[in-house]
């Protein structure tokens, strides 16, 4: 359901959007990186290290992160997103301590365990040099447990009184018991604004905003017109987001939700062979969105359990994840690739889906195996401007396919791509006609996936296309 506050601010935003300009992603491929789990650069900063306690500090830090900018490169992100590395309370919460970066106590600082601000620059001057931007994690709605700024600006922050008077939970209420700003309060406004303005200077190209369904919507307006004026693209988290909440934010003025609903649904789908009418229905929303080319797409991330751990079997999550990032790189829109997820990393829910990161001297054979399948997938996607930018169309398929087959084309420039999502749990030929599938082409001898080492092919004949699809995987071929 929609407040009305919202609703005025769609009024007010899609007046604005007529004369903004449009950051945009699109085309973009973004890899997730939570730093003290990735790659640890500078031992001298592991104050508290425990990589035996999945609630302590492991380590990592921006010097390691800059170190294995290369190995992100190589994958084929263009993008590199972090979660916030801002200072964080000292003292433990729970027994943990935050490694994760959203107990922030000192917005403008980097944590001593992730290294300094001329650390920071370090990073981003390499990551620029390397032709990859960085989006970083803003925290808009609370401060951490313990941070000095709970006691020393308690004005700053929302009552129980008022949370148990408002009809607002979700936004006067604490996340978690996390100490809730007050974003109205004109202190605490100017603080969060410039905390944008102080990354910017920093040389960060976008920000990924931290649940923004618990920040009042005023103050959302402002933020966001303020990093279009600035050509910063916005990427906001409403945990469980539909199509139809992707599409208000996006008129309000956010370039980018992530689309949980498609999450949930591919996760079904592919991962636990419930046939994809699901995804299916997600995409035929496609049309409500203002900007479909700039929907954050995902197969999992740090707030959720692993992909690959759908499966109880390793071997059944590695296969299902090789095909789930195949199906990824076909979709419109920006992926977004959880470190880990490219070697089909398991772990169930928080903190066990932040395991520490291993690299390629780790690396088993079949972790090595789904690895390839990601690059080869992301590169495919890249050297296609129609899988890159282009439009979506699902194309009709007969009722008694539509669990174990998806298909739908993607066309920019005169460029054709069809993709082609298959459930079944055996190989299969299918011929369809074009005419049913509201397709043309002339005949076409057999052709092979755009994806390297897959063995699915697509030919055209007599006005009808036929496809010849492995199990339970997504393929993506030329059309002429």
């Amino acid at each position: 359901m929609r407040s009305l506050v919202l609703g005025a601010l769609l009024a007010a935003g899609a007046a604005g959007a007529q004369t903004s300009p449009l950051p945009s992603f699109e085309g973009q491929v973004i890899y997730q990186v939570m730093p003290d789990r990735f790659a640890d650069g500078t031992p001298d900063n592991n104050q508290g290290v425990n990589l035996d306690d999945p609630r302590a500090w492991h380590g990592g830090d921006l010097a390691g992160l800059t170190g294995k900018l290369d190995y992100i490169k190589a994958l084929g992100a263009t993008a590199v997103w972090l979660t916030p590395v801002y200072q964080q309370q000292t003292a433990l919460t729970s027994g943990t301590a935050g490694y994760h970066g959203y107990w922030p106590a000192d917005f403008r600082n980097v944590d001593p365990h992730f290294g300094t601000l001329a650390d920071f620059g370090t990073f981003v001057k390499t990551a620029h040099d390397d032709g990859l931007k960085v989006v970083l994690d803003q925290v808009i709605n609370h401060y951490g447990y313990e941070a000095a700024a709970v006691k020393v600006r308690p004005e700053w922050f929302t009552t129980d009184a008022e949370c148990q008077a408002s009809t607002d939970k979700d936004v006067d209420c604490p996340l978690a018991g996390l100490p809730n700003l007050k974003q109205s309060n004109p202190e605490v406004t100017d603080l969060l604004l410039g905390n944008d303005d102080f990354w910017r200077t920093q040389g960060v190209d976008a920000f990924r905003y931290d649940a923004i369904k618990h920040v009042e919507r005023p103050f959302l307006k402002t933020l966001f017109a303020r990093d279009r004026a600035a050509g910063t693209w916005t990427l906001g988290e409403w945990y469980d987001a539909d199509t139809g909440t992707v599409a208000d934010w996006q008129k309000a003025g956010l370039d980018s939700l992530f689309l949980f609903s498609l999450q949930a649904a591919m996760k079904a789908s592919i991962m636990n062979g419930q046939g994809l009418d699901a995804v299916r229905a997600v995409l035929e929303r496609q049309g409500e969105l203002p900007r479909p080319g700039e929907v954050a797409l995902f197969l999992d991330n740090h707030d959720l359990p692993r992909f690959a751990q759908g499966s109880l079997f390793e071997d059944v999550g590695r296969e299902r994840t090789k095909y789930g990032l195949r199906a990824l790189m076909t979709l419109r829109g920006v992926p977004v690739i959880w470190q880990g997820t490219e070697i089909a990393m398991r772990g169930g829910n928080d903190p066990d889906n932040r395991r520490q990161m291993r690299f390629e001297a780790q690396w088993t054979p079949d972790e090595r195996a789904v690895y390839d399948v990601a690059r080869g997938a992301i590169a495919a996607r890249r050297a296609s401007p129609a899988l890159s930018r282009g439009t979506l169309a699902l194309r009709p398929v007969p009722a008694a396919l539509s669990g174990d087959l998806l298909l739908f084309t993607r066309v920019v420039d005169g460029q054709r791509v069809l993709a082609a999502w298959h459930n079944g749990k055996a190989r299969r030929t299918y011929s369809l006609k074009l005419s049913g599938l509201g397709l043309s082409a002339a005949d076409m001898a057999a052709a092979a996936s755009l994806f390297a080492g897959q063995d699915a092919k697509l030919s055209v004949k007599g006005g009808y296309l036929h496809l010849s699809l492995p199990p339970q995987d997504a393929a993506a071929f030329p059309l002429p």
